[in-house]
């Protein structure tokens, strides 16, 4: 079973800790948001600090909120935590909701999701290799693949949906697969539209957006023995109760429990 896990923000000097037994353990990917007017790190910074401290795991922005940072610096970034890690990073993109971090950025939170749009032309033409344009030439490094890092996109309207078809490879749902079969259905259908082989990735399960949605008989069986294996992987990593309990306690470990070697 491929599970990410969302780190912890409260405390970034706990995050190397979490990454790197989430490394040893059964984990696939680590995620972190991102916001500016909050107390979180910024999160290309941390999760390059975390690839460097890991050797397997993928490292994902959920979601990097794309319209409040310059384009081409943000291009160079990427390329440069996808190129390093070897092809680790996932970029996960969104527009944000929050006034106060686009006033504090000085974007336009009404123009954000064109903006968007107009960031992930540039950026994929960078990635490719191509002069950024005006007289200005390549802007490298080249990430680990010709089309840049796997991109994600979240959100909820028309707009984002279609986006996944036009830029991504793949879709982030903040919301249970039951709740979310329409975003399914409609990116599907955006998939289509736009000529793209195969269907875009739903990481959130590792199940893929284009499978079928129709709810199998034995769901409720496969859910129920989906949640041991669930628990079982956070005390994998050391995690002592509920998840959300872990969470809050910075990732201590169990009392009495020694941490297998190499963690």
């Amino acid at each position: 079973m491929n599970v990410g896990i969302g780190l912890p923000i409260g405390d970034p000097t706990t995050l190397l800790t979490w990454a790197r037994r989430a490394d040893a353990g059964p984990f696939r990917t680590l995620g972190l948001l991102d916001r500016l007017v909050y107390d979180n790190p910024e999160p290309l910074v941390a999760l390059a600090v975390l690839a460097g401290a890991t050797s397997r795991i993928r490292v994902q922005t959920e979601v990097l909120l794309a319209p409040l940072r310059d384009t081409a610096l943000l291009a160079k970034q990427a390329a440069t935590v996808d190129r390093m890690t070897g092809g680790r990073l996932v970029l996960g993109l969104g527009i944000g909701g929050r006034e106060d971090d686009h006033r504090a950025a000085g974007t336009d939170p009404r123009t954000r999701g064109r903006r968007l749009d107009e960031q992930m032309a540039v950026m994929r033409r960078l990635w490719s290799g191509e002069p950024y344009g005006d007289g200005v030439g390549p802007i490298g490094p080249a990430p680990a693949r010709p089309t840049g890092p796997e991109v994600l996109f979240g959100g909820f309207r028309p707009a984002a949906l279609e986006r996944v078809a036009r830029w991504g490879d793949g879709f982030l749902a903040a919301a249970a697969p039951s709740w979310a079969d329409g975003l399914f259905e409609t990116v599907r259908t955006y998939w289509r539209q736009y000529g793209r082989d195969g269907g875009p990735a739903y990481p959130s399960t590792r199940r893929r957006a284009d499978a079928p949605t129709r709810r199998r008989a034995d769901a409720p069986t496969r859910r129920r023995a989906d949640a041991p294996t669930l628990r079982r992987s956070w005390r994998d990593v050391g995690c002592r109760g509920r998840p959300g309990r872990c969470a809050r306690n910075g990732g201590r470990r169990r009392r009495g429990r020694r941490p297998a070697a190499g963690r």
